[in-house]
C-alpha cells in the first residue's frame, strides 16, 4: 500500500473510531452511547464500511510487516463485551490479513485450580505479546472485576486473606491495573481496549438466532441465560471500570454493537490508528550489512544453476 493511500486511509478511519474512545472515565457514562449507533455512517454506507474494512486489512497488513520487522513495539488489544456481542467475529474479520506469526490470542475462562493459587494478574502476564507481535485477549484480567464483581461466590475461591477481600477490593484492582497498563507503555506496549456495546434487545435476537439456527446451535450455552439476567449488574460494573481504568496510555474504545459491519470498521480504525501511532519504520541497514547484502548479490550471480530435470 502506497504512503499517500495509507496515510489517507489512517485519517479516515481515525475520523471513525475516535467519537468511541475514552481516555478519561471522570465524565463517562454508559447511557450516553448507543449500541445501534452509526455515526458518522449510516445503514446505506454498508456496502461502503465494507470497502473501507477490506482496505483496513490491507493496511494492517503492512503495519504489521513492519511492526514485525523493527522488533521493538508489541500491541496487546482487549476485547470486552456481554455474550453475543461478537467479540470473535469482530477479532476474525479485522485481523484477517495478518500473518500468524506476527499475532497471538488468548481466550481467558474460568481460571483453573493453578491460576487460583496466583495473583489476579498472573495468568494474563504469561500470555502478553513479544516485541514485534500483536497479541489479543479474548477477555483478560478486566473479568476479575466484571463478572468476580456479579459473582461474589467466584471471589471466595481466591483463597484471599480476609483482611484483603473488603469493600475496597474493586478500587483496588483498578488501581493494580492501571499501574500494570502504565509499567507495560513504559516498556514498549501499545495497549488498546474494547468495549463491544450490545443491547439488550439485540443479545436477545442473537440468541434466538442461535437456537433457530443448527449452525450456530454449538455457540449457544444455558450459561448464556444465566448471565443474562445479571443486565443491569454487568452494566454498572462495565461503567465503573471503564471510569476507572480510561487512560491517555491504554484507553477504552466503547464500540456500538448492535450493527456488525460498524462494529468492525471502528474496531479495524483502533487498530490502525494505533499503529500508525508508533511511527513504525523498516529497521535501516548500516554499512556493513550492505556490503554482506552486496556480496550475496554477486555470488548470487556467479553461481551456476544446476539444469532443470
Amino acid at each position: 500500500m502506497a504512503r499517500m493511500k495509507l496515510k489517507k486511509l489512517v485519517q479516515e478511519t481515525r475520523r471513525l473510531c475516535q467519537p468511541y474512545c475514552i481516555i478519561d472515565g471522570n465524565r463517562f457514562r454508559l447511557k450516553d452511547v448507543d449500541p445501534s449507533d452509526t455515526h458518522p455512517l449510516k445503514p446505506e454506507d454498508k456496502e461502503h464500511a465494507k470497502e473501507t474494512l477490506a482496505m483496513g486489512i490491507e493496511a494492517l497488513a503492512k503495519l504489521q510487516d513492519i511492526l514485525y520487522a523493527q522488533d521493538s513495539w508489541a500491541v496487546l488489544l482487549i476485547f470486552q463485551a456481554m455474550d453475543a456481542a461478537g467479540k470473535d467475529g469482530a477479532i476474525k474479520h479485522v485481523m484477517s490479513g495478518i500473518n500468524p506469526q506476527g499475532c497471538q490470542v488468548a481466550s481467558f475462562k474460568a481460571p483453573s485450580a493453578e491460576e487460583l493459587d496466583h495473583d489476579f494478574l498472573w495468568r494474563c502476564q504469561k500470555s502478553l505479546p513479544e516485541r514485534g507481535r500483536i497479541g489479543i485477549f479474548n477477555r483478560s484480567y478486566y473479568e476479575e472485576v466484571l463478572v468476580v464483581r456479579v459473582h461474589p461466590e467466584f471471589l471466595a475461591k481466591q483463597k484471599l486473606p480476609p483482611t484483603l477481600a473488603g469493600k475496597k477490593i474493586w478500587d483496588h484492582r483498578f488501581e493494580d491495573i492501571c499501574a500494570f497498563e502504565r509499567y507495560l507503555t513504559r516498556n514498549g506496549v501499545a495497549i488498546r481496549k474494547f468495549f463491544l456495546h450490545v443491547s439488550q434487545a439485540e443479545q436477545k435476537r442473537r440468541f434466538l438466532e442461535r437456537l433457530d439456527t443448527p449452525e450456530k446451535n454449538w455457540k449457544f450455552s444455558e450459561a448464556d441465560i444465566a448471565e443474562r439476567q445479571h443486565w443491569r449488574e454487568y452494566m454498572v460494573a462495565y461503567e465503573e471500570m471503564i471510569r476507572a481504568t480510561a487512560t491517555p496510555w491504554a484507553p477504552w474504545y466503547v464500540v456500538p454493537a448492535d450493527h456488525k459491519w460498524f462494529t468492525r470498521a471502528v474496531v479495524a480504525g483502533a487498530v490502525i490508528d494505533a499503529l500508525a501511532s508508533l511511527d513504525l519504520e523498516y529497521p535501516e541497514v548500516g554499512k556493513a550489512k550492505r556490503a554482506e547484502l552486496a556480496a550475496a548479490r554477486k555470488a548470487l550471480h556467479a553461481s551456476k544453476d544446476p539444469p532443470a530435470r
